[in-house]
């Protein structure tokens, strides 16, 4: 690439190595931009915590869903399903009862169980 110099009005032929080496900290620029993008969608993302909400919204979320991580106290959760295709092969579904803000004993939906059908 040859640019013309506005002063002089000759041909200047840019350095190579200071090309080269401006494309090496660009990519290294790109790299790093994309990595930082990529690294927000690790960040842990707040669960609806049940003590805090009304019966029917943390229904709605499993319903609406088929399965979500819900908060039921404290540092405590557990995962709730709609039936029991949210759950592996080999698990079996039992009803699940949350606190609430509106009642201390919420039906949420199912929890997955490791069991099988036979079991008492």
């Amino acid at each position: 690439m040859a640019v013309i110099c506005c002063h002089a009005k000759r041909l200047v032929r840019p350095n190579r190595r200071f090309a080269a080496l401006v494309e090496a900290l660009m990519k290294r620029i790109a790299v790093a931009f994309a990595l930082i993008l990529g690294a927000q969608g690790a960040i842990a993302q707040p669960r609806p915590s049940t003590p805090a909400r009304s019966c029917a919204a943390s229904r709605q979320d499993v319903l609406a869903h088929g399965a979500a991580v819900l908060g039921t106290g404290g540092q405590t959760y557990d995962r709730f399903v709609r039936d029991r295709s949210f759950c592996q092969f080999d698990e079996i579904i039992e009803p699940a009862w949350v606190p609430s803000r509106d009642t201390p004993t919420c039906f949420v939906g199912y929890r997955c169980k490791t069991g099988s059908f036979w079991d008492d």
